[in-house]
């Protein structure tokens, strides 16, 4: 089941710390890829508030036996106080994918 495929969904609050994320997660071996996802508005209640706001959402793509790893760190390197990180592992994949994120961690 560690070798399963997993993904990561998450919004940042502009394309450059969106892209500095990623480029972190890549880095280290986290993550096979990172798709952003530009022009996102967002409409949210946040501490008791009704707010809006444009981000960049971002999908990133690795394995089950990342997928905490990854979470971790997108926490630490993420700009926001309490960043949504959502995190799941993913049932199916085409072979190709399966083999592609398998060189991720070795």
């Amino acid at each position: 089941m560690d070798r399963a495929p997993a993904l990561i969904w998450c919004p940042f609050p502009d394309a450059a710390s969106a892209e500095a994320a990623a480029g972190t997660l890549l880095d280290a071996g986290l993550v096979a890829c990172a798709n952003l996802l530009p022009g996102m508005r967002s409409l949210y209640v946040w501490q008791g508030a009704r707010h809006t706001g444009d981000e960049v959402g971002v999908l990133f793509k690795t394995t089950a036996a990342l997928l905490d790893s990854v979470i971790e760190r997108l926490g630490e390197v993420h700009p926001y106080d309490e960043p949504a990180i959502l995190g799941w592992r993913c049932d199916a994949a085409a072979p190709g994918t399966l083999a592609w994120l398998g060189g991720l961690g070795v």
